[in-house]
């Protein structure tokens, strides 16, 4: 698995996956930036309301405080949606890496299984279904650990299994439907839950790193690629083709 790991990483490097890296990356970035904005003008959009209806209501204090209170609460929102961010960073990383899913898998078969038959790439619908649901069960996972995160770091952990359990499946889902209908897929992942398991803690451990963790779906695709090629008895070649 860590060599899985070590190859997946490696090829992150090459050329060609730098290539779909740099896209990766700058749609996750756009992604953030937009949801940040949005979030921060509608929570400072609250805050300004809010402060004017306390002022208006209670006639306690003159504006000007209500108004440094207003911007006191627009900046702590905007604090707040950075942290956010950083938390969010599996849901968005996950919908953005449904676009390149395939291409990821197919430069990693090429080289690494020049021998083997090629996968087929998924259906466009089909790998979009799958990335909002990557998404939407990640969401799930924040908001389940947000209430614990101050609980001597236990919404944390909640947050690394969780990422752990639902990365993992999903990514090797998405590697296994290149060879296999989704119910094969799912039947393959459940009969061996426990490596698959393994494997997404792997993943989970790269995306709690900063910055590096907008790298996630170009990693976490490539090593599962690797881990379904293992656990179909295909062995990766030991000095891959030169880049």
């Amino acid at each position: 698995m860590l060599h899985a790991a070590a190859m997946a990483f490696s090829q992150m490097l090459s050329p060609p996956l730098r290539r779909v890296l740099l896209k990766a990356v700058g749609l996750a970035i756009l992604f953030i930036i937009i949801i940040g904005i949005a979030m921060q003008r509608v929570l400072a959009h609250l805050a300004d309301s809010g402060a004017g209806w306390a002022e208006q209501t209670s006639g306690f204090a003159p504006h000007s405080v209500w108004a440094a209170l207003a911007w006191v609460l627009s900046i702590m929102a905007g604090l707040g949606m950075v942290t956010g961010a950083l938390f969010l960073m599996p849901a968005v990383t996950a919908f953005v890496g449904s676009f390149f899913v395939d291409e990821v898998a197919e430069l990693v078969e090429r080289e690494y299984y020049p021998a083997e038959a090629p996968g087929q790439p998924l259906p466009v619908f089909r790998a979009l279904i799958e990335g909002v649901k990557i998404t939407l069960l990640a969401l799930v996972v924040y908001l389940l650990a947000l209430p614990f995160i101050l609980f001597a770091g236990f919404g944390f952990l909640i947050l690394f299994f969780g990422n752990a359990y639902l990365l993992g499946r999903e990514y090797f889902e998405l590697a296994a439907m290149r060879f296999h209908p989704p119910a094969e897929a799912k039947a393959m992942r459940k009969a061996r839950a426990a490596y698959v398991f393994s494997a997404g803690i792997v993943i989970a451990a790269f995306v709690s790193i900063p910055i590096l963790n907008f790298a996630t779906p170009i990693f976490a695709m490539a090593f599962m690629v690797h881990i379904h090629k293992k656990m179909s008895g295909s062995r990766a070649e030991l000095i891959p083709p030169a880049r």
